[in-house]
């Protein structure tokens, strides 16, 4: 066997050792599978599941992956982390398998499929269910069974990679579990079968499920140069009192049914459409773009029509509506939509479920948002739109450590997306100033407090006037996961956020101090920082500190907005001047940096309205891509550096520890017991 990575089992190894000596193929083309209308129930067949996705043919050879779909086509970028897992499997080999995104319950999601250009769209996984090549042998004329045998003994064991498992359980039995969990069906495979590239092969057979629908025919359409008597109908609900359109079909006829469904609309045309909006049947789609001219016959709705179909998409579209038959026992007012039971409800005592066939995604983890190709993207984010342009430009031109690569603006915008949840409690309604890099940490940067007329119409604002320029402005105000990522897009390599939310302007949520070297050493602002919390701690006021990740550490206390901006900044000069007191050789509450003699900053100033520093989990415009992160205190002792946290392991720390700030966002301190506590150290 060549040397690789793989250790077989004696039992695999005897297997694989029937196979014929042969060089891996190339641009195979799959094994197809007859469509039959039922199961069969004989021994000798096998089932397993029919998965909703992309067929993929996974060649792996010295370390190199090649996913290639049934046409031949290259998924290595369309389905990167699949591509990227299938490069840590260390084998070699030729894997058959499918493709799909996974719902919450372990479900292929056709429709997410189809719209997957990121992990943020749904959890991949590639389901293998067959090898026709290992480490130098063909295994396409051994029997299926011993291919499934030795694809088991190889499985690396990677949530994204998974076999595709036989089902205990009868022809019969295995298509009603699978139409009870509205699945698309199951696959039969004869014992002792081989493999053979580009059959259809009676070996192989699936069956499908179908569900069903009862609507109401509101008109027809028939396109231009057909010889048929229509080319679809369209079909709606009564909802709400309202005739709703819900989808045409345009299969499912014979010319004998077409001449039925017409005398029996007959008497009930009319001159305009019943539904309360008129379909727009002549509307060019992404699959018909030019689609044939069609005239429109309405009619009232009087007739149901029972269809059949693959999926409900999840904007509620009927996915390959098929025509099955009018329902002259149901009046149109009865029809309703047949909203299947919850999945887990079904699955909870299914055998496939306890057979492990099929296994929920793990726990929902936030990667990518942005593919790691595309120039330019276009991502739905909590309902909005949102472009992002530019993606390779590279904002921190060099290595940043524990990344090892140039960091891109792509990286940066993945970034917020990973950190969004933790990070926008502290935006949450809060105006900004944008603090705007479009052309990375080397480039020109600038400030914009104004986006008046500039921010899309969802972005929510607060307003301002400027009395330089003598007119009314408006400050973007954060409210969701969307406004952090449209400030990313415009190259907001900072996030700086005001300490008070806009419904409450003049009473911040947090005091801040915000101890700022000159030509300290770090290990000054450390110690001056346990000054901080040493005083603190005296009076029985908690805080939280975090690197500004630049060159200081800020210190939190949390005010919940039940105090002014003027009583926030007057008790952190109080703070500070016993703080100031305890070492003054290095430390100096002068504001004049020209007064402060090269001593650390003890800035209390900050507390004032309209001022901002860059907010806990912020990047920052500093080689390394350093983050403002928070710190247990204990963390605040000598050794610590504000170059500690970058983009390259801030996520795993969150993930780690979760968010430790948010004790800042509390009820707030009981201020005036504060400054009593404060004034008996002072005496």
């Amino acid at each position: 066997m060549p040397k690789t990575a793989l250790k077989l089992s004696k039992t695999a190894e005897l297997i694989w050792k029937k196979g014929k000596s042969a060089p891996m193929p190339k641009d195979l083309e799959p094994m197809l599978a007859t469509l039959v209308t039922q199961p069969v129930e004989d021994e000798e067949w096998v089932y397993e599941m029919k998965w909703d996705g992309y067929r993929a043919l996974a060649y792996l050879e010295n370390g190199n992956v090649d996913l290639r779909s049934r046409n031949n086509k290259s998924f290595n970028e369309k389905f990167y982390p699949i591509y990227d897992t299938m490069g840590q499997w260390g084998i070699n080999a030729l894997v058959d398998g499918e493709i799909l995104v996974l719902n919450d319950q372990g479900l292929p999601d056709f429709s997410d499929l189809q719209l997957w250009r990121s992990e943020a769209d749904g959890h991949l996984v590639y389901y293998a269910f067959d090898l026709l090549w290992l480490e130098g042998r063909s295994l396409l004329d051994l029997p299926m069974e011993e291919r499934r045998q030795l694809l088991k003994s190889i499985m690396p064991g990677f949530p994204a990679v998974r076999l595709s498992e036989s089902l205990s359980a009868t022809g019969e039995e295995a298509f009603k579990e699978a139409n009870q969990m509205h699945l698309e069906g199951v696959m039969a495979k004869k014992k002792g079968s081989v493999y053979v590239p580009g059959a259809r092969s009676k070996d192989w057979l699936k069956i499908k499920t179908e569900k069903r629908q009862e609507l109401v025919i509101g008109g027809y359409t028939k396109n231009e140069g057909t010889n048929k008597l229509f080319s679809a109908l369209l079909l709606g609900i009564m909802e709400g009192g309202k005739f709703n359109f819900v989808t045409p079909v345009g299969t499912g006829f014979n010319k004998k049914m077409q001449e039925l469904i017409i005398k029996k609309l007959k008497p009930f045309e009319t001159s305009k459409s019943q539904f309360d909006t008129e379909p727009e049947y002549n509307k060019p789609s992404r699959f018909r773009p030019n689609p044939p001219k069609a005239e429109v016959t309405w009619v009232k709705p009087r007739l149901v029509a029972e269809i059949s179909y693959r999926e409900l998409t999840r904007d509620g579209a009927f996915r390959q509506p098929s025509f099955k038959g009018l329902r002259e026992d149901k009046k149109p007012s009865k029809v309703v939509r047949e909203i299947p039971a919850k999945t887990t409800e079904v699955v909870k005592d299914s055998k496939m479920a306890t057979q492990k066939i099929l296994t929920a995604p793990p726990k929902k983890e936030r990667k990518t948002l942005l593919n790691p190709k595309e120039e330019s993207q276009t991502r739905i984010v909590g309902g909005h739109e949102l472009r992002f342009t530019n993606l390779s430009k590279i904002y921190w031109p060099k290595a940043t450590k524990g990344y090892k690569k140039e960091v891109s603006k792509r990286d940066m915008i993945n970034y917020y997306f990973q950190v969004a949840p933790y990070m926008l409690p502290y935006l949450k309604d809060k105006p900004h100033t944008l603090n705007r890099h479009p052309h990375g940490i080397e480039g020109e940067s600038f400030y914009q407090k104004d986006v008046k007329g500039k921010a899309p119409e969802w972005i929510e604002t607060f307003p301002y006037f400027s009395y330089a320029d003598n007119r009314e402005k408006e400050f973007l105000v954060c409210t969701n996961e969307a406004s952090l990522l449209y400030m990313a897009s415009l190259g907001c390599i900072e996030i700086n956020p005001w300490h008070s939310k806009k419904n409450t302007p003049d009473n911040p949520d947090w005091c801040i101090i915000d101890l700022d070297p000159d030509k300290n050493d770090f290990e000054q602002v450390i110690q001056a920082a346990q000054v901080v919390k040493t005083l603190l701690d005296d009076i029985k006021v908690p805080s939280w500190p975090k690197t500004s990740g630049s060159t200081g550490l800020h210190i939190y206390i949390p005010f919940g907005g039940k105090y002014s901006y003027e009583a926030s900044k007057e008790f952190g000069r109080s703070l500070m001047k016993i703080v100031h007191a305890e070492i003054p050789d290095f430390t100096s509450i002068e504001r004049k940096t020209a007064n402060r003699k090269g001593c650390i900053y003890l800035d209390f100033l900050q507390n004032r309205p309209q001022a901002t520093v860059a907010a806990p989990y912020s990047l920052r415009p500093k080689p390394g891509a350093p983050v403002s992160m928070p710190l247990h205190w204990e963390e605040v002792k000598k050794g610590l550096r504000n170059t500690d946290f970058h983009i390259g392991n801030a996520v795993g720390r969150l993930k780690e520890q979760g968010d430790i700030f948010k004790g800042v966002l509390g009820k707030g301190i009981n201020l005036e017991k504060a400054i009593k506590n404060l004034e008996n150290i002072g005496h």
